[in-house]
């Protein structure tokens, strides 16, 4: 069957709050402790830290509460927005050290994946590690440098992105850990990015992930990883704007995954 939901995020009243519904926090919760007991062993002892600084309930979080607490850290907070936002608005956000947050939560029936980045994905993939200062200053160095790319290679930069903030991994005690929120969000990549032997995991380089093509709707073939998260602020020394511009002269690296098919309609 074809996906025919849509999500839309919602309307914030006088005091900037979000209503939520008995089912909507209670998906929250599910999700929560669920995505909890999985990370445990697995996720990288930094992330864990920034949830328990976060002290996620079981109702979804006030994207004002959450601002509070990363700011008081960081200087960080996170935006309101649309389900789905332009590469430049995405980039200004960060460039202000604001982190772009939808306030929807997926549908029960969509409990294990959907496509957009909802509201769990968002706060509990994302934020904890905005606690973390190399990570922060990362995002916020990063979306001022994107800032002054085209839209065609800002979407070369999310590359990077994608294989860092969304899908990195990290060397721990000489064990990989996740830290990406892509994977830290999902039910199955976390326990298949660290522990399964079918994807490749290579040293973080920027060059190789500018050209590495990745799919969003699978598990990834291969991930990159660093040593430790200064690593991550160190990239915007290695010039990552020229590295992407390099990168569209040169081939992308053959993609490690079967073209996706267009979806059918189905009339059931």
């Amino acid at each position: 069957m074809t996906k025919n939901h849509v999500y839309q995020s919602k309307a914030l009243d006088q005091n900037g709050h979000a209503h939520y519904s008995e089912i909507e926090n209670a998906t929250w919760a599910f999700l929560l402790h669920r995505q909890k007991d999985i990370i445990k062993n697995r996720a990288s002892k930094e992330f864990i830290k920034g949830v328990d600084l976060l002290e996620f309930e079981n109702k979804i979080p006030q994207h004002m509460d959450v601002t509070s607490i990363l700011n008081a850290h960081t200087g960080w907070g996170v935006e309101p927005v649309p389900a789905l936002i332009q590469p430049e608005t995405f980039f200004s956000l960060l460039a202000r050290k604001r982190f772009p947050a939808a306030n929807f939560i997926r549908i029960p029936e969509e409990l294990d994946y959907i496509m957009e980045p909802d509201v769990f994905h968002e706060f509990f993939g994302h934020c904890p590690l905005l606690t973390n200062e190399p990570y922060a200053e990362f995002m916020n160095e990063y979306g001022k440098l994107a800032l002054k790319a085209d839209t065609k290679l800002q979407r070369r930069l999310f590359r990077l992105f994608w294989f860092t903030i969304e899908f990195g991994l990290i060397k721990e005690d000489d064990h990989f850990k996740a830290y990406g929120g892509g994977i830290l969000s999902s039910k199955s990549e976390v326990i298949y990015s660290v522990e399964s032997n079918v994807p490749e995991r290579l040293p973080l380089e920027a060059l190789t992930a500018f050209r590495t093509p990745f799919r969003i709707d699978i598990l990834q073939p291969v991930y990159f990883f660093i040593e430790k998260y200064e690593d991550l602020f160190n990239l915007i020394d290695k010039k990552p704007l020229e590295l992407a511009q390099l990168s569209m002269t040169m081939e992308d690296f053959p993609p490690r995954f079967e073209k996706k098919k267009k979806s059918v309609k189905n009339h059931e």
